[in-house]
C-alpha cells in the first residue's frame, strides 16, 4: 500500500514539473514570437519614415539616405549567405563575420537616427555628415563582398555541377548509339542461317536436307523396283510362289515374227 501511495506521489510530482517546464518554454516561445513581431513592426515603421525623410533637402534627407542604403546592403548580403549556407555549409565562417559587421552597422545607425531625431542643429549634423558617410560606405563594401563572394561561389559551384553532369550524359548517349550490325549488314553476300534462295522459296521440296528422300506412296519403290513392291501391293510374294523370274521381261530381244 505505501509503495501504490509512493509510486502515485511520484507521478504527481513528475507531471507537475513537465507541466511547469512546458508552460516555461510555451510562454518563452511566446516572447520571442512578440518580441519578434515587435522588432518586424518597429524596423518596418522606421523604414517607411526614412524613405518619408530621404525625399527632404539638406543633411536630415541625406543621414536618412545613409541609413537605408546600409540596411539594404547588410539586408541582401544576410539573406545571400542564409540561402546558400543551407547548400554549402563553408559559408557559415562568413556568416559570423557578418554578424560582426552588422554590430558595427547597429551602432552607426544608432549614432545616425540619434541626429536625425535629437540634434536640433543643423551645423553639427551637416558636420558629422562626411564621417558617418565614410564609415557606413566601409561597412557597405565589405558587405557587398561577402555578398559578391557568396553569389560567384555558388554560381561557379553550379557550373561544375553542370559540367560534370553533362559529361556523364554523353557518355550515357554515347553508350546508348553503340548498337551491333546485324550479320547481314556486317557482312554483305554472306548467307544468313536459315534463309532460303528464291529458288528455295519457289520450290520448297529443293530446300530438304541431302539425304533425305520425299515420303512416296505405298507400294511404290524407288529407281530399283523389285518384287518385294508387289509383294506389298497384294500381300503376296510372288517370288516364292512362282519364282524369281515372275514378271514381264521388257527389252530382251527383239520380238520374233509370228513365222
Amino acid at each position: 500500500m505505501e509503495f501504490v501511495i509512493g509510486l502515485l506521489a511520484f507521478l504527481f510530482v513528475l507531471f507537475v514539473v513537465l507541466g511547469a517546464v512546458a508552460t516555461v518554454k510555451t510562454v518563452r516561445a511566446v516572447r520571442r514570437g512578440v518580441e519578434r513581431t515587435g522588432q518586424q513592426v518597429r524596423r518596418t515603421v522606421e523604414e517607411t519614415t526614412l524613405k518619408a525623410r530621404s525625399a527632404q533637402p539638406g543633411p536630415v534627407g541625406e543621414l536618412a539616405r545613409v541609413r537605408l542604403e546600409l540596411r539594404g546592403s547588410l539586408d541582401s548580403t544576410r539573406r545571400a549567405l542564409e540561402t546558400g549556407t543551407r547548400n554549402d555549409p563553408s559559408l557559415s565562417e562568413a556568416a559570423g563575420l557578418l554578424d560582426r559587421l552588422d554590430e558595427h552597422a547597429r551602432q552607426l545607425d544608432g549614432e545616425l537616427r540619434l541626429l536625425m531625431e535629437r540634434e536640433p542643429d543643423r551645423g553639427r549634423i551637416a558636420a558629422r555628415l562626411p564621417d558617418a558617410r565614410e564609415r557606413a560606405d566601409r561597412i557597405r563594401a565589405s558587405a557587398d563582398s561577402l555578398r559578391f563572394a557568396a553569389q560567384d561561389r555558388a554560381r561557379r559551384h553550379d557550373e561544375d555541377g553542370l559540367a560534370a553532369l553533362s559529361d556523364q550524359i554523353e557518355i550515357e548517349a554515347g553508350a546508348l548509339r553503340h548498337w551491333t550490325a546485324s550479320a547481314s549488314e556486317a557482312a554483305p553476300g554472306t548467307a544468313t542461317p536459315g534463309a532460303r534462295s528464291p529458288k528455295e522459296r519457289q520450290d520448297p521440296s529443293a530446300a530438304e536436307a541431302p539425304g533425305v528422300r520425299a515420303p512416296q506412296a505405298p507400294g511404290i519403290e524407288g529407281p530399283k523396283g523389285d518384287a518385294q513392291g508387289r509383294t506389298a501391293d497384294f500381300g503376296t510374294d510372288f517370288t516364292k510362289e512362282f519364282g524369281p523370274d515372275f514378271g514381264p521381261d521388257f527389252g530382251k530381244g527383239r520380238p520374233q515374227s509370228a513365222s
